[in-house]
């Protein structure tokens, strides 16, 4: 493969090979994202996998919490089910064919290994868009996940923002969002097939179909190692 510069993100520098459309990087910084799991956010904050504050409540959660159809000053709350109680968590990818306020109208942090998109990327030229899909290497153990871009993150972030289940298939264990306890330790790469969403909208997929993209495109750039060889 031939990586080259492409750009730098806070301080990470990303590689492209133009020919094959895809770009990595590799940083050991490492956040965890729970939006989109029906239980991410509660009312009283202490019954939800992440803070409360993180959603911006009870400023600024538009386009993080659903908004109550009958009153979209405010949060909606779901009415029945395991997770009564709790706000719905939104993610920017998500199925169209569901109602905006049923939680698996989303991406489920908990078991859809995702990243999490810089919302300085979408204007760029060759860095995609939500529901590409990509791989993600532990460089410590070798450990390699499969992913989908399935949210947007908040402004000057650093990368690499990641779903509950991409940080537990990297290495983690009982990762909390809350604290970032329990994600991996050292380096994590991570490559970016572009424009490899398996569909127009580009959800909903199954893991299996995520792997399936994912070693599809892994394989004709010359397997992982090829993929991130030099980093």
């Amino acid at each position: 493969m031939a990586f080259q510069y492409f750009m730098t993100h806070k301080g990470t520098t990303l590689e492209r090979d133009v020919q094959a459309d895809v770009y990595r990087f590799k940083t050991d910084h490492m956040s965890i994202d729970a939006d989109g799991a029906p239980n991410c956010y509660h009312p009283n904050d202490v019954s939800g996998l992440d803070k409360l504050s993180y959603s911006g409540y009870p400023d600024d959660w538009s386009g993080v919490l659903v908004p109550d159809p009958a009153d979209r000053t405010k949060p909606y709350t779901q009415k029945r089910g395991t997770y009564k109680g709790f706000f719905v968590s939104q993610t920017a990818l998500c199925d169209p064919a569901k109602d905006e306020t049923d939680p698996a109208r989303y991406v489920d942090a908990r078991h859809i290994p995702y990243w999490v998109f810089p919302p300085e990327f979408p204007p760029i030229k060759g860095t995609g868009r939500l529901g590409d899909v990509g791989v993600a290497k532990n460089m410590t153990t070798g450990v390699t996940s499969s992913f989908i871009i399935a949210d947007v993150g908040p402004p000057n972030h650093p990368l690499a923002e990641v779903s509950i289940a991409l940080a537990q298939a990297l290495g983690g264990n009982h990762v909390n969002p809350r604290n970032g306890a329990g994600k991996p330790a050292g380096e994590m790469a991570y490559a970016v097939f572009r424009n490899a969403s398996a569909q127009t909208g580009g959800w909903p997929l199954t893991t299996a179909q995520i792997d399936t993209i994912a070693v599809k495109h892994t394989a004709r750039c010359g397997g992982v190692g090829q993929l991130f060889a030099g980093l």
